[in-house]
């Protein structure tokens, strides 16, 4: 699975356990974007809390959408953050971002 690179930027709440996270990336049009999310969706090795110093570099799960191969030739593809059930707080899951974004 894919994994877009992020930035966890604060804690939101405690609440739900183990805690809730605001991570943003930009996308390859130049505008940022947000998702909030458990902090485990984000972070693999580390634990968050609302005393880590942010930002944390983080990654979210994705997926390609449609024919990455039509899109190589301009360095973008459409993402979907969908794994993980991740979007941003007005719904929207699929993102047109930089190839250099993703981790293989």
């Amino acid at each position: 699975m894919l994994e877009l690179r992020c930035e966890a930027v604060r804690w939101v709440d405690d609440d739900p356990f183990p805690g809730i996270i605001e991570v943003r990336f930009i996308d390859a049009a130049g505008q940022p974007w947000s998702l909030i999310d458990k902090w485990p969706i984000f972070v693999k090795l580390d634990e968050l809390t609302p005393e880590s110093d942010y930002p944390v570099e983080v990654t979210v799960a994705c997926v390609i959408q449609g024919d990455a191969d039509a899109t190589a030739g301009d360095g973008v593809v459409t993402i979907s953050t969908s794994p993980h059930g991740v979007t941003t707080p007005g719904g929207r899951e699929e993102f047109t971002v930089r190839w250099d974004q993703l981790i293989r």
